[in-house]
This record gives structure tokens, sequence and C-alpha cells, in this order.
């Protein structure tokens, strides 16, 4: 075999071995039809999923209306729209995303109508504001390639590499921000390329979380995207993250290949749909090494990867005093810190930050 393809069959063959018995937490899109539980979630898609795992494990100590006795309710990034999130009235727009979610909440606590307790966001605050941003679990982002994909099966990245010459030394940084491989901006229409293969590189939808981490990793605007950088695939339709039916070219047909950006720890889940019950949307995403660091091992996140981020909970300041607050979600000891065999079985590795409240009087921008 191959050894490129032989790496990338072993990180399949790996995530295979997570024990069926792990199914307790198992995630389901949205609480069950006419439920509505006490503490309410939109925005990532990234942690959409291990949300609705936790929101299926975690007990609400005082249930009350339509409640079945489960503590979150978390929405997916995507579906049916508008969702209802209380018994009566609160009927929202669905928000797609880390950005989406966190202004929803914004624009919740501004009108008064509590019909959101707490946003997704895989994105770490970068601005001041009135939001508490706590990380429960650790996530890793790598590029991914289309099955059967002719390029290499490793990458190189630069960390903090700020000038054209220094993104032009390694893959990521170069392509991204549409440089030719001596460090020259590529004029417009024009495409970089790895080891002799063009690629059209690509970024989910604007709002996402991923696609703003992916920006600040390797140095580009992730509002005015570089000329070579799209959002739309190429039958047209917008780049929805951790999905690879955006992974379109092949080289056969275009004489290019797709690659875009994906969170090693929604790979994982969605690898192991039958355990976690979530929707495997991977569409033959295949994920690429780093700097020859593999982003599995053993089925689980290397997290010696070269790119991590915290994924986190946000909260408003104003209510993280209150006592199901924290209980919930603040100290090592809280009942999401504790959920670790859950946080791991939907591919997120352990966060020794998990419950801190350090990042408090901030936001997203």
């Amino acid at each position: 075999m191959n050894v490129k393809f032989a790496k990338r069959a072993a990180i399949i063959v790996g995530t295979a071995s997570l024990s069926v018995a792990m199914v307790a937490g198992a995630a389901q899109a949205d609480p069950p039809a006419g439920v509505h539980r006490t503490l309410v979630a939109v925005g990532s898609d990234t942690t959409q999923d291990v949300l609705n795992g936790l929101g299926n494990t975690i007990a609400d100590p005082n249930p009350t209306g339509t409640s079945d006795g489960n503590l979150i309710a978390s929405y997916d990034a995507t579906g049916t729209t508008p969702i209802q999130t209380r018994d009566s009235g609160c009927s929202i727009a669905r928000p797609d995303g880390s950005g989406a979610g966190v202004n929803a909440l914004k624009a919740d606590i501004a009108a008064g109508t509590h019909c959101i307790d707490f946003a997704r966001s895989s994105s770490a605050p970068n601005a001041t504001g009135s939001l508490t941003f706590i990380p429960f679990a650790l996530d890793g982002v790598t590029l991914a390639v289309g099955t059967g994909s002719t390029l290499p099966a490793n990458v190189t990245y630069t960390a903090g590499a700020t000038t054209n010459a220094a993104k032009a030394a390694s893959d990521l940084n170069r392509v991204y921000n549409c440089l030719d491989t001596a460090g020259n901006p590529l004029p417009a229409g024009t495409f970089p390329t790895i080891n002799g293969i063009t690629v059209h590189p690509l970024v989910p939808q604007a709002g996402s979380g991923t696609r703003k981490f992916w920006a600040s990793t390797l140095g580009f605007n992730a509002t005015t995207l570089p000329s070579c950088v799209s959002d739309v695939a190429k039958n047209g339709a917008a780049v929805q993250e951790h999905n690879g039916n955006a992974l379109q070219r092949t080289v056969a047909v275009d004489h290019a290949e797709d690659i875009m950006p994906f969170s090693i720890a929604q790979w994982i889940a969605q690898s192991n749909h039958a355990t976690t019950g979530v929707t495997d949307r991977r569409n033959g995403a295949v994920l690429e090494n780093v700097n020859s660091v593999a982003p599995t091992t053993s089925g689980k996140l290397n997290t010696s990867f070269p790119i991590t981020r915290e994924v986190y909970n946000v909260i408003p300041d104003s209510r993280i005093n209150e006592t199901l607050i924290k209980n919930t979600f603040e100290t090592s000891t809280s009942k999401i810190c504790k959920a670790t065999s859950v946080i791991n079985l939907y591919g997120f590795g352990t966060d020794t930050n998990c419950g801190s409240i350090a990042l408090s009087s901030r936001d997203l921008v």
C-alpha cells in the first residue's frame, strides 16, 4: 500500500476502536420534540454534538414544565428554523456558528426575553464586553482533503509567521495567504500549489468559529478573505464547517483539489457515528498530518498536535454567581468538567482550564 494512503487508513482504523459500550450520552440533533429544558444553548457547529451528549447526561436538579429531566437543551447550528426554546414563546431564528450564537445571546440579554442561557463558541474572545468564556475541552484543527487526494499526507505550518517570507516557508501559511512558493502574492484568479498540485483553499461560512480560528492561526482576514480563499464550494453552495461535501474538485476533472480546515474532534465523533449518534458529514474528508504529527492517536485527539484550541461555553457575566450556573459550568468539579468520558467520546481532549472564569468581561467581534 502507498505510504500516504496507509497513514490515512490508520487514522480511520484507529477511530473504529471506541467501545460501543460508551453509547451513553449519545447525541441527537436538538432536544426531543416538545421537550424544553432549563439551560438553552445555541451557536458553534464544532461543539454542538458534545453539548447534545452532555445534555443527555446531566440531570436537572429541578425540572419543570415539559422538561424530560435533563438540564441542557443544545440546539444544532443547522436545521429547521425557527426553533422554540421554551414551553411558550421564544421562537427564534436558529444561529449558525459561534459568532451567530454569541450575537443571539447578546440580543436575548438586551431584549430581556431569557430564551437563551449560553452560547457555544469554538472561538476565543477577542474584545471587551459583558460575557464570560468558560473553557471546557480541547480541540485540534487540521487540513482536510477529499478521498483519493493526490496531495501529500503531511503539510507544514509555521506558528507566528507574520511576513510573506515567513509564510512562504510552510504550506498552510502560504496557501491560505495566496502566495507563490517565493512568497509573492498570487495574481487574482490564480491559485496556490502544494507539492505541485493546484489547490482551492476553502473556509466555512461567515460567523464560524473555526473560520475565525483558522484565519487567526494562519494570519489572514476572516472577513475580507484573500483572493484565492472562498467560503463557496464549486457547486455554488456555502461551505458549512466540518462537512466534507465542500471538497468537490479533483485533479482528474478540475486539475486542482479543494482543501478546508476541519475540527479533529468533530471528525472523530462523526467517524464513530454508530457510537456517538452524530451525523456523519465527512463525505470522504480525510485529515492531514501537520509537521509530521498525526491528528489522532489510538482513535483519540492527539493533544500534541501543532494546532489546538480551547472551546467554550459563553455565559453572561451577570449570571456567573448563580448556583445552577456555577454548579454546571464553573471550576474543575462542575457537572460539565466532571463528564470527561462524554467529552472524550466526542473526540475532545481534557482541558486543564476546564471551568475557569478568568475570561470574563469579554466578547467576540
